[in-house]
């Protein structure tokens, strides 16, 4: 049965020459980077090269900027929890987004039980955050501003160079999430004026375990784990140096790649867009329609379940997902949808597509045959549903 993959934003493949390059540094070439004889001193010379591909990916100044990790969720927790206990003599007082993933917002959370205020921006029915509202949430306790740098749901790119601005000017470390863009949109650290930013390695076809949180020199931070003085102090624990030369072999990649990535996936996005806005009636985009992820696509399908949708799918070779892949088992609305305006019934009738390198415009096609098909048989044993809307 043909096989076709549209869930890069829950993971990607990793690609081979990045499977090739860590292939010695799980036998051959195994020493631990903290130790003094050779084999230490190779390890840590790939780990370092890793560093600098990682910096130049993201525009950052100075390599040590960058601080590896176990992965995207590892590096938004040291960021939010890091920046807050560092300066709570400052201020205890934070502004995120209403539609960031749960690596930010739990930690939000579990920070508003030890004392410090959260403020959780709304977004228009696009998703986007206002800079202007944002302004306005700023006191003079504010220490921390978080905000995505793209949904992973509904793929929507958020004005990250307005709101570090904003930032900037009131002194307020600012951090992006950008697990979503890294390798797949640019991203300029200086250009945006960012303090902190969390990547992971296994959605730009890297291995999974292995993250970086990005670091501007001069950030007040706590370390998030304590042991080792491994990464300049600021990461205790022995580096994952197979994961992380694969992550800057990727970052390599990525960078080389981007511009004809961005191009073939807008093309194939906009096909898969159109083709299911013209086919399915009562059918809906979620997200913004321009300022978007390349190869997100999210959809609504009214009187059609979002988890049977996905189960008739994958029985027609189509893995595709109902939202993030963090919460794909859960029942209840997504956050984000529910955020943007969308009431439970039409959250719970949500697809999500994200496109990859490996997808074809036969594959875009397979899937306009195939889902309206689906949506057709599925409307069908609706009781509630209405055939002439």
């Amino acid at each position: 049965m043909r096989r076709i993959y549209l869930d890069h934003a829950a993971t990607t493949p990793v690609h081979p020459e990045v499977a090739r390059a860590m292939a010695p540094y799980f036998s051959k070439d195994f020493g631990n980077p903290s130790t003094l004889y050779s084999y230490g001193r190779e390890a840590k010379g790939a780990l370092e090269e890793a560093r600098e591909k990682v910096a130049r990916l993201i525009g950052a100044k100075h390599p040590e900027e960058i601080v590896f990790t176990s992965g995207g969720t590892e590096a938004d927790n040291f960021a939010l929890s890091g920046i807050a206990w560092a300066n709570e003599k400052k201020g205890n007082h934070i502004i995120t987004t209403s539609i960031e993933h749960h690596a930010v917002i739990n930690v939000c959370k579990f920070l508003e039980k030890r004392g410090f205020e959260v403020t959780y921006l709304s977004v228009d029915k696009y998703g986007l955050v206002d800079p202007l509202e944002l302004k306005r949430a700023i006191t003079n306790k504010t220490v921390l501003i978080s905000v995505m740098h793209a949904n992973n749901e509904i793929g929507t790119v958020e004005p990250i160079e307005k709101i570090a601005e904003i930032a900037r000017e009131k002194g307020i470390y600012f951090h992006t999430d950008a697990v979503q863009t890294l390798g797949h949109i640019p991203i300029d650290v200086e250009k945006m004026e960012v303090d902190l930013l969390a990547m992971s390695a296994h959605k730009l076809y890297g291995p999974k375990g292995v993250g970086a949180l990005y670091i501007r020199k001069g950030t007040k931070i706590v370390p998030f784990l304590y042991g080792g003085e491994q990464e300049n102090k600021r990461r205790a624990s022995t580096e994952n140096v197979p994961g992380i030369v694969g992550f800057g072999e990727a970052c390599s990649l990525a960078q080389k790649d981007m511009a004809e990535e961005v191009k073939d996936l807008t093309y194939l996005r906009d096909k898969l867009i159109q083709g299911i806005l013209g086919e399915i009636k009562n059918s809906r985009l979620n997200g913004h329609r321009e300022k978007r992820l390349p190869g997100n696509v999210n959809v609504s399908v009214e009187g059609a379940e979002g988890e049977s949708m996905l189960l008739q799918l994958d029985l027609a070779g189509i893995c595709a997902s109902s939202g993030s892949a963090c919460t794909s088992s859960i029942l209840e609305p997504s956050h984000v949808l529910t955020a943007i305006g969308l009431s439970p019934e039409v959250s719970h009738s949500s697809l999500r597509f994200t496109l990859g390198k490996e997808n074809t415009a036969e594959d875009i096609d397979y899937v306009l045959k195939v889902l309206p098909e689906i949506v057709e048989r599925l409307r069908s044993m609706s009781p509630i549903y209405q055939k002439d809307k």
